[in-house]
């Protein structure tokens, strides 16, 4: 969840010192780049997982509210959706074992709160869009309680000045019009967080662009909405349609979409955020008492409200973060590519190869990105939510190739010398960069397992809506079990 709102509406005043506000905070930004310490001595990373809940019946649960209290834990948060909520991981260090202990914790963490989801008669379910969720599950009560997701909902379809339509291409294309943001809580990710030096941002950005395409290819498990079977990832196309506050005329003139890949690479982090105020109109202009240029003249560090709230609603694929902790700035590079799911050791294997890979492209003599045209990188990540581990992918040197040869050859070995220059242990190299090596071999990854199990049911006999929660059960099994999603069998029914 970003961070919550006072208000649901805002008046022309508001909008006017918003924006005034936000530009006096990129001017302090791009002050502090040049003269302030930031904290990155010793980089953390960092995952947040947003889940969601079903009932007895593998239906969504709107249900957030009762389960966050039974868990009573601060890192757990809601989500936009009342069948939602999010898990924040807290930062660790990547070198030596800690990916290890990572994995027992979370998974600690996750069955602890099961086992307390389960008093209220819900199941937490790791996943990129709930395959059981359809359309009557949003027509009232889909909301979490909050002012945040009301102005946002309230600001998207003000600027649209009506519905908004989601039209999705596909084996089972689907047409529907929304009255509200509600298909935007379908859409649950895994969020990666990396701590960066400001004079290293734009390599790694640049990297996390270029590796955009084969990182989600690997990982699709979006395959299903409102019972259509549609993209490998559909959550991709999914949150840029139900976000997206532009009517079809300024479509037509080529007005930028909210949900954005970017279109260049860039040199230094305060693009991004030029990027943001230039194209982007604030969508919640909550005002702070802050006055940025005051805070650091007298040698504080300013929290710069405006511009991180105005960044938080940009959603690119890979955003930049400015944070503040214990006095000191922070800038961090947050990867949004990844669905959630489908087990901890999946996710896990999916960061290390994610952080291996930009260890090596940005500290290689010649990148990948200075060989590889931006337009290049967004469409091998189109290519990739659409056709996941079956995606042809363009990669420099090597040509239009398979992901699952691209990854064989090329990617793996990249990812195994990154992880040894964070100083990962070759233990935890092996096991979870061996878990993306087995899903590369069978081309099985959570997209292609769920799709080939709601067939195996429908062939035996089964509606697809009991196929689908059928699926989500054998699903809830795997994933509890910490299984590869790879070594997952597809069965007809029992």
């Amino acid at each position: 969840m970003g961070e919550e709102v006072k208000r649901t509406t805002y008046d022309r005043a508001h909008r006017r010192e918003y924006r005034r506000k936000v530009r006096v905070c990129l001017d302090v930004f791009e002050t502090m780049l040049s003269r302030t310490s930031f904290d990155s001595e010793h980089p953390l990373t960092g995952m947040e997982i947003e889940c969601n809940l079903v009932d007895a019946e593998y239906q969504p649960a709107m249900s957030n509210r009762h389960v966050l209290d039974a868990i009573d834990d601060p890192a757990y948060q809601t989500e936009l959706g009342a069948y939602n909520i999010e898990f924040n991981v807290p930062p660790r260090p990547l070198p030596g074992h800690t990916t290890l202990d990572l994995e027992k914790d979370v998974r600690a963490s996750l069955n602890d709160a099961e086992l307390k989801a389960n008093a209220s008669g819900s199941h937490i379910v790791m996943i990129g869009i709930l395959p059981t969720l359809m359309p009557k599950h949003l027509s009232e009560g889909w909301m979490s309680e909050s002012n945040r997701y009301a102005a946002l909902n309230e600001s998207i379809l003000e600027g649209r000045g009506e519905d908004i339509p989601i039209n999705i291409a596909g084996p089972e294309p689907l047409s529907w019009q929304a009255a509200s943001i509600a298909p935007e809580s379908a859409c649950t990710s895994t969020q990666l967080h990396l701590q960066v030096a400001p004079e290293d941002f734009a390599a790694n950005w640049n990297a996390a662009q270029a590796l955009a395409g084969p990182q989600l290819a690997l990982a699709a498990n979006s395959p299903f909405f409102f019972g259509h079977h549609l993209w490998a990832e559909t959550r991709i196309e999914l949150f840029a349609q139900s976000t997206d506050t532009r009517p079809e005329e300024l479509k037509t003139q080529g007005v930028r979409p909210r949900v954005w890949f970017g279109e260049r690479w860039i040199a230094s982090a305060v693009d991004l955020f030029k990027e943001n105020i230039k194209y982007f109109p604030s969508l919640l202009p909550e005002l702070s008492d802050e006055d940025p240029v005051a805070e650091l003249t007298a040698g504080r560090t300013p929290r710069l409200a405006e511009l991180r709230l105005h960044n938080g609603t940009v959603y690119r694929w890979n955003r930049p973060v400015y944070d503040v902790s214990d006095g000191r700035p922070q800038l961090r590079l947050e990867n949004r590519v990844l669905p959630a799911g489908p087990s901890v050791v999946d996710m896990l294997a999916n960061s290390a190869f994610y952080y291996g890979m930009l260890r090596t492209m940005s500290e290689a003599e010649q990148p990948v990105w200075s060989q590889m045209g931006f337009p290049v990188a967004h469409r091998n990540f189109l290519d990739a939510a659409q056709q996941g581990i079956d995606a042809q992918q363009h990669w420099p040197g090597v040509g239009e190739v398979s992901t699952q040869k691209l990854v064989l050859d090329t990617l793996l070995p990249m990812a195994h010398e990154g992880l040894r220059r964070w100083g990962v242990d070759a233990e935890v190299r092996d096991r979870f960069l061996g878990v993306i090596e087995g899903r590369a071999r069978t081309g099985r990854n959570g997209a292609s397992w769920q799709v080939a199990t709601v067939r195996a049911l429908q062939d035996g006999g089964m509606t697809r809506p009991r196929a689908l929660a059928e699926m989500l059960r054998r699903y809830c099994e795997h994933m509890h079990a910490n299984e590869p999603v790879h070594t997952w069998p597809v069965r007809r029914p029992d």
